[in-house]
């Protein structure tokens, strides 16, 4: 199943700045694992924002709930999420 997913990351200006180089290398890392596992099928930044829009593909809305929760930035992301389908006019049928 396909997914488009739309996170707004927040971290508090407050937080320490080492913690945050910390979370945001284990996001990177685990972000990067799911990209080689083929379940980030794409991943583009929002120009001028901090946030992105990605494209999962996933088994159940059960497994990316998971995927999710366990990003490590999880704490600080608004999260938006759009089921997708085949549109009929389009020359590429996943």
């Amino acid at each position: 199943m396909l997914y488009m997913v739309e996170m707004i990351v927040r971290i508090p200006h407050s937080m320490d700045p080492k913690v945050v180089d910390e979370i945001k290398g284990r996001e990177k890392a685990y972000s990067q694992q799911l990209q080689r596992d083929g379940k980030w099928r794409h991943l583009w930044r929002v120009v001028g924002e901090y946030s992105n829009v990605s494209i999962f593909d996933v088994a159940s809305n059960d497994e990316l709930h998971t995927l999710l929760n366990n990003l490590p930035l999880f704490p600080f992301m608004d999260i938006k999420v759009k089921p997708l389908a085949n549109h009929p006019s389009s020359i590429v049928q996943e």
